[in-house]
């Protein structure tokens, strides 16, 4: 699909946690926005993980972004910060990524990306997926969030009235898009009492 004057980069991570269907629906909706391109990060991981968990072909992933790049790849343009973007999503975020993230071990393309995308002072959004979380989590958690990053774990609320599993997943993936200022109407907003 040719899409038309590109505004917004947003860059896609998807790690190995469980919760692959947010990093898929991430991409499934920011490709249907015409003014945002976006880079895919997929790792081995998350690889093993789509087809186990979600019976998804990483090539049917691979898909739905404008442009994927092998996580060994770190000379991808994405590891610059002179490759500018709107910022960056993990979805999933796993523990070991989250870890990396905070600790600055750049050892794959998708967390030298969150690094380039904290650097240069760009929104890092986390959909961090574990529970129960130890004190080791919370302080990595800290940590990037003291780096400037986001965390934001998969919690639903119940306000909207969800019926399907993708209402619950829209609503992340709506709050998500939010921190990087994407418009969207994926879940129905709190409006008062």
């Amino acid at each position: 699909m040719q899409k038309g004057c590109l505004v917004k980069r947003i860059v896609v991570g998807i790690s190995g946690a469980s919760g692959i269907i947010y990093g898929v629906r991430l991409l499934e909706v920011l490709k249907a926005i015409q003014d945002v391109e976006t880079h895919a990060i997929i790792t081995r991981g998350a690889m093993l993980t789509m087809e186990h968990e979600a019976s998804i072909k990483p090539e049917a992933v691979e898909q739905l972004a404008d442009c994927v790049h092998a996580p060994e790849n770190l000379a991808a343009s994405v590891s610059s910060g002179s490759f500018r973007t709107e910022g960056m999503v993990v979805a999933p975020c796993s523990m070991k990524t989250l870890a990396m993230i905070a600790n600055s071990i750049n050892e794959n393309l998708l967390v030298r990306a969150a690094d380039v995308t904290l650097k240069e002072r760009r929104k890092l959004v986390l959909i961090a997926r574990e529970t129960p979380l130890h004190l080791g989590h919370l302080r990595h958690m800290i940590t990037v969030t003291e780096m400037g990053g986001v965390i934001l774990p998969p919690v639903p609320s119940f306000y909207h009235r969800p019926q399907t599993i993708e209402d619950i997943v829209d609503q992340t993936i709506g709050k998500a898009l939010d921190q990087l200022g994407v418009p969207h109407e994926l879940f129905e907003r709190w409006a008062g009492g």
